[in-house]
């Protein structure tokens, strides 16, 4: 059913993305398909590389452990960005196209008056984009 699965993470909070990570490898065995972990590096110094080289090791190392540790197809793709919290939604979906993605799986944190505001990238990403995604909600007292 599904070709391509594309996951976003944030390195800097890998440890909070478990249930996605295990609900994308689930469904990567269960189709047959690869995925691709999406990060979106800044130009500049931050906590998970001191420049974008060092920031796709990272990232390179993070998808080769997910394939090793579910057993599926994993792939890295990394997006450099000025402002990553102003460009997420749209480098996700370009990203999307780009790679021609048909599912996405992310987390999300659960909704709170803020979403009236500033709506979430996930449902950004649904609203605007081609591909299924799939919301993983983060628990209420635990890692998503």
């Amino acid at each position: 059913m599904f070709k391509h699965i594309l996951v976003p993470v944030d390195l800097a909070h890998a440890e909070r993305l478990h249930k996605a990570l295990a609900i994308a490898a689930e469904m990567a065995r269960l189709h047959s398909a690869p995925v691709t972990y999406l990060a979106i590096a800044e130009e500049t110094p931050g906590p998970v590389g001191h420049n974008p080289n060092e920031f796709r090791e990272h990232l390179e190392a993070f998808a080769r452990g997910e394939g090793d540790k579910h057993g599926i197809e994993t792939r890295a793709h990394m997006i450099v960005s000025t402002d990553p919290a102003v460009e997420i939604n749209r480098s996700i979906r370009n990203a999307v196209k780009e790679l021609g993605a048909d599912l996405v799986v992310m987390a999300s944190h659960a909704p709170t008056v803020m979403d009236w505001i500033l709506p979430s990238h996930a449902g950004n990403v649904a609203e605007h984009s081609e591909a299924s995604v799939f919301v993983v909600r983060l628990a209420p007292n635990g890692p998503i």
